[in-house]
């Protein structure tokens, strides 16, 4: 049977034979499957979000919005490792994202402290401009939450868009000519460019899932790194 990057199945000890290389990638594949309590679909997701806005977005706390278990926040650490701290907020933290941090952690001892875990509404968290917010499928009108935190604060931000609400989310006057889902993310885009930021649109790759368009954003009167 193939190996499908989207299942929600989970990763346990049984999938570690499938993870056998030295890439970071593997490793951090072997470290959730000895955790064993995350959905596959979630470590592809985490990696491929990670290390398409550590291209663009360096340095700063990482402040993961509906971050659930960490494993993005862990993973925009270890990809760069100029990141002081994460955290993670989430108004529902599930009971095994610490089993998740100390899984990464045993892996990787230099992120022992450095991933604080929030139970609290995305809005009573303090943001700073140097911050990079992330979030990975935040459902509906969260994601435009989320952007508007960040443009508040004036910090850099990357979201994977999720469950696209028409009741809750502009489209716009685009909808007569393209899907309402594509319609409400064009918007966002455009708002985040009239708002001063400098914009990247991009995808992960689709068969990890079909929601895979990624929004990034680096305020233009602030720190930008171009893409190489």
């Amino acid at each position: 049977m193939r190996f499908s990057p989207s299942s929600r199945g989970r990763l346990t000890a049984y999938d570690l034979g499938r993870f056998p290389g030295d890439t970071l990638f593997d490793r951090l594949g072997r470290a959730v499957c000895r955790a064993g309590c995350l959905p596959r679909k979630e470590l592809y997701e985490a990696w491929e979000v990670a290390r398409r806005a550590r291209r663009l977005l360096r340095g700063g706390r990482v402040v993961d919005m509906g971050g659930g278990h960490g494993l993005l926040a862990h993973t925009m650490l270890l990809l760069d490792d100029s990141s002081p701290s994460a955290l993670v907020v989430d108004t529902a933290l599930p009971p095994s994202a610490g089993a998740v941090g100390d899984a990464l952690v045993r892996e990787w001892p230099r992120l022992a402290g450095r991933v604080t875990l929030v139970d609290a509404a995305l809005d009573e968290v303090p943001l700073d401009a140097s911050d990079v917010i992330v979030s990975s499928h935040a459902c509906g009108a969260l994601t435009d939450r989320v952007l508007a935190r960040a443009v508040a604060a004036r910090a850099r931000v990357a979201v994977l868009p999720c469950c696209h609400d028409v009741e809750t989310c502009d489209a716009g006057p685009l909808a007569g000519w393209m899907d309402r889902a594509l319609a409400i993310d064009t918007m966002r885009a455009v708002r985040l460019e009239q708002q001063g930021y400098r914009v990247w649109t991009q995808t992960i790759p689709a068969a990890i899932t079909p929601k895979n368009r990624l929004l990034l954003g680096s305020p233009r009167d602030g720190h930008e790194k171009e893409l190489r």
